[in-house]
Order: C-alpha cells, then structure tokens, then sequence
C-alpha cells in the first residue's frame, strides 16, 4: 500500500488507494496464441495487491463487474489475466489506527475470508503451496495474505503465531514507518524518528520465530541495514513482495544491486512492483516536484475533518490522490519490463517475480496495464526481450512457488529439531 502514506510519511514521496483505469496507447498491445498459450499454462502469482482496503473501506465485492470500477482486482479481471495466485495485503496505516493496530488487523484479514466465502465457486483461502496447485486446478482465484508492516504484532511474538494460525504467510519487517524494532526506509531522514541501526535484537528473534512458523520474511519498505540484518539472521529465503530495481530509478523503496545479488545468494525472490514512481526516473521525478503540494491539499483535508470531528474519509483522500498522480503521464510498459530484466540479469531469473502493488498506487502504473486483466502483456513483453517460455513461467510465478515451498521446508525443520529437543529434554 502507497494514499495517506503521501500524507503521513511525506519522505516516501508516495500515494495508494484504488487504482484509475486511465486507457493508454499500450491498451490495445497485441498478445500473441504463443504468450496466451504460456500465461494460461502457468501458476500465475501477485505477491501484493491492497485490495483489502476497498473491502472494508468501500464494501467492494470482489465479484463486482461493474464496468465502471477502477480498481485493479476483481475475480473477472484475474480470471482474464490468469492470475492463479494473489497475496492480498493486510496493511494498517499506523497514524489512524494509534492503539489498535492488531484490531483493524483482525478486521481485514476477515475482510478476505468474507470474500472467500462470498464466492466458493471462484476463489479459496490458501495457506500452502499445495493450497495454491490445488486452487489452480480447480480454476479458483487463490487468496492468501500477507502483513505490511511489522507494527502489526504490537510488539507481542503472541500475535504474530495468532496471525499464522489465520493464514497470513508473509510480514513486512516494517512498512514506510520504523517501528520498535526494525528500521523503515521510509523515514530514515526524519531526526524525530528513533532508528535502531535495523533489527533490533527482538527483531531478529522476530524473523527466526517467522522462519520456525513457515511465514515469508518481506524486505520490502525495510531501510538498507534492517536488510542486510534480515539476510544475516533468516535460515529461510527471504522475498521482497514490491520492490523493483535501485539502478534503474533512485529511490530508497527500490533494491541496490548488491542487495539482489545478496537476495539470489540467499535463495530468495524480488517481486517487482509496478508503481510508475519506483520504476520509471522521469515519473518519480515529476513525483517528487508535486509532492509538497500534494500533502498540503490532502492535509487540509483531513485538518477539515478532524476540526468537524469527521472520521477520516479514505475514499476521498483516494480520489484526491488519484487525481494529483492522473497529472503526470504514464511511463511505458517498457520501464516495468526493464526492472524485471535488469533483476533477471543481476540476481538471476530464478530470482524475480511480480508484485505488482495493485489497488495501492492511485492508478500510477504502466501503460497498458490498467488491471489483473493486463499481465499477458508482461508475458508478450518478456517473450519480445527474449525469454524462454520456462523462464517467464518462472517469473509469472513459479520462483515464489519454489521459496514459499523452501520456506515452508525450514520450518518444517525447525519444529522436528525443536520436538526432538523437547524430548530429549
């Protein structure tokens, strides 16, 4: 998730909330039998979409076919890119929601078995790999979850097993805000932040008790140093759910070479996101020009609210939001496809995949790729650059496959130690 964040966390210089379905001259990119044949073949996987938001937030129904809808996910826009596989993302803006961070936690991840169980028939929980293989077989929409934002636990290992125990696979080690116990690199110039110099002690026990539960450790939205912590201390591979290349656009969000390489070593998967501002440098430069203007119109209006002891109304500061993005023109496809193939290069291409940030950007993506329904052009333009029918596979899904099953490994090791331990004990 990128809309209040704009607001709130001004230095990350970026906005989320549903997305626009602004048309494009990409639109009408011709996908080819062969790239159809490939996409519908693979186990296609998103690693983060914020659609959460808009089930609680704007009672949206994911079976919606309203045609008018701006949002990125919907069971019909998914079914037309076959998208097998989405982690929705469990987000809970920390300004908002002081001192209730795990109730609206609790609140979304139910906001998502609600629309599971709203459409049995075209989407199911997963929790596994098997569960995904198996939702692919039967031509459902897999939703799985991950937290954004290790404020979530409130500091209480209790509640991160809670969370497993709910399904959730994956936690962001922080979101654009430094925590207790893992710096952010949201706010890494902000001097009223406490920092910690990355992970804190009870942040590596953090990510060891995620590596013994079998729960992703995320590197995305963490600063350098709470990275290279993270990759220090894991025994399982770790992933970057949306993030994309530092090389191609300098942003603190995106990843220096060193660190995919350090990914690669570790076994693990760079999810490229699809935000125009962390994957184009003339769009994050227009970003940044606007973005002083940007928080100050969206301030006043919560400073509005907040004087008429009005809630803060998220739908509005989406549609403000989207607009102020709406003014900068779209990047091109090729500035996505490029970050996928310069990871593809650096780190390998076993070690790349999509996290495109769907429903959390305001509309700022690509050309052409308005919605789920787009990612057969990810297909057709990787197959244009060269790719092997197995390797896009692998980038459509098929390496977050392989690091959720080796994570899904360790832990398995972890616990048959610890009760041989137990017993011997």
């Amino acid at each position: 998730m990128i809309c209040f964040r704009i607001v709130l966390l001004a230095s990350s210089i970026t906005i989320a909330g549903p997305a626009t379905g602004q048309s494009s001259n990409a639109s009408d990119m011709a996908v080819s039998a062969k790239a159809r044949a490939i996409q519908e073949s693979a186990i296609v996987v998103d690693t983060h979409a914020d659609t959460p938001q808009r089930f609680l937030d704007e009672g949206f129904d994911v079976g919606s076919t309203d045609p008018h809808d701006v949002g990125h996910i919907s069971l019909d826009k998914a079914r037309r890119g076959n998208l097998g596989a989405e982690f929705f993302s469990i987000w809970v803006d920390p300004e908002t929601n002081q001192g209730h961070f795990a109730r609206h936690t609790f609140d979304l991840i139910d906001s998502v078995y609600e629309q599971a169980g709203r459409h049995p028939d075209r989407m199911m929980m997963a929790f596994s790999v098997a569960d995904i293989e198996r939702a692919h077989r039967e031509h459902k929409l897999a939703a799985l979850m991950g937290i954004e934002g290790g404020h979530s636990i409130e500091n209480d290992m209790h509640l991160l097993r809670n969370y497993y125990r709910l399904g959730v696979r994956y936690m962001t080690l922080s979101w654009s805000n430094t925590n207790e116990w893992a710096d952010s690199s949201g706010d890494m110039n902000d001097a009223k932040v406490q920092h910690h110099n990355g992970l804190t002690d009870f942040g590596k026990q953090v990510v060891l008790e995620m590596n013994r539960l079998g729960m992703m450790v995320d590197i995305s939205h963490v600063s350098d140093k709470t990275f290279w912590d993270a990759i220090a201390t894991s025994k399982a591979p770790v992933i970057a759910s949306h993030s994309s290349a530092r090389a191609l656009v300098n942003h603190p969000r995106d990843m220096t070479d060193d660190m995919l390489r350090a990914v690669a070593k570790n076994g693990g998967v760079v999810d490229v996101n699809f935000f125009s501002g962390f994957v184009d440098e003339d769009y994050r430069k227009a970003m940044e020009a606007q973005s002083k203007d940007q928080a100050a119109a969206i301030q006043r209006y919560i400073d509005s609210l907040k004087a008429q002891g009005k809630p803060i109304n998220y739908i509005e500061i989406d549609r403000m939001g989207r607009e102020w993005m709406a003014k900068i023109p779209r990047p091109p496809l090729k500035s996505l496809i490029d970050h996928i193939d310069h990871i593809a290069k650096v780190a390998g291409v076993d070690h790349v995949g999509l996290g495109s940030d769907f429903d959390g950007v305001s509309g700022a993506t690509p050309q052409g790729i308005d919605s789920a329904a787009d990612l057969p052009k990810i297909t057709q333009a990787l197959l244009d650059r060269g790719y092997s029918a197995e390797d896009v596979r692998k980038i459509l899904g098929g390496n977050v496959l392989r690091v959720f099953g080796r994570v899904e490994a360790v832990s398995r090791g972890m616990q048959e130690r610890e009760g041989i331990y137990h017993e011997g004990h």
